[in-house]
């Protein structure tokens, strides 16, 4: 049986060691007046720098990413020899899900050491909280399994809404003063729109695997959606 290749490795050579501020992703207009003819009559917007507010939120909210995307490869890691030993078929949805998720995990990864932002202190908890969760749902069936990434992938997906709806605002608070932030936000904008959606595809996966069967399906959903909702909130501040 093929297991799925671990995130450890990525994380070794990913995993930033020095704790800084996110750097802001903007610069300031320069108030030299270009000579020639051509920038006069188009001269660039402005462009202004993110408060120490918003720098702050951007190190929490990729910090809690990169964190929770670690999570979800080493649940799939977990859960898939049982799975796809029980359902054989299962084994391409499997491998989509995790290869999506690591995929997450890696672009995290590059922001965190990209702008030095220091990982989630509770690191070796998520790591051993998520395998745990992983194997244990996996035993369970494939029904507690697809619960486990129903429920994960709902609080996941509500996460990354906020923080959309969050960085969104403040473009168009800046758009109504005449400015603009840099590009390389609403990268980041896009970026965590296309990971969101492709989370709210597994949920989509999981319940048409049969995840409102599993057995006993409302208090299992529960304590790993207080769970998820738990780890975000410590992992925004430590």
């Amino acid at each position: 049986m093929r297991a799925c290749k671990s995130p450890f490795s990525v994380l070794r050579s990913a995993q930033p060691s020095v704790q800084r501020r996110l750097p802001s992703v903007t610069r300031q207009l320069s108030s030299q007046h270009d000579a020639s003819p051509e920038a006069t009559a188009n001269p660039p917007s402005s462009k202004t720098p993110i408060t120490d507010e918003q720098r702050r939120f951007l190190d929490s909210a990729l910090r809690v990413n990169q964190a929770g995307e670690l999570a979800a490869t080493l649940i799939y890691t977990a859960q898939t020899p049982p799975i796809v030993k029980a359902h054989p078929h299962l084994r391409p949805l499997m491998k989509h899900m995790y290869d999506q998720e690591a995929g997450h995990f890696k672009t995290f990864n590059e922001l965190l050491a990209k702008h030095r932002i220091r990982p989630t202190a509770m690191y070796p908890v998520w790591q051993a909280a998520a395998t745990v969760l992983g194997w244990t749902t996996g035993m369970m069936g494939r029904e507690a399994a697809m619960a486990c990434t129903e429920a994960v992938e709902t609080e996941i997906g509500d996460h990354y809404n906020e923080q959309v709806r969050e960085m969104f605002r403040w473009i168009q608070e800046l758009k109504a003063k005449g400015e603009e932030l840099d590009p390389e936000l609403k990268i980041l904008i896009d970026d965590i729109k296309r990971i969101r959606d492709e989370e709210l595809e597994h949920l989509d996966h999981a319940v048409e695997n049969d995840a409102k069967e599993a057995q006993p399906y409302q208090p299992l959903t529960d304590v790993i959606r207080y769970g998820c909702r738990g780890a975000i909130w410590v992992s925004e501040r430590i």
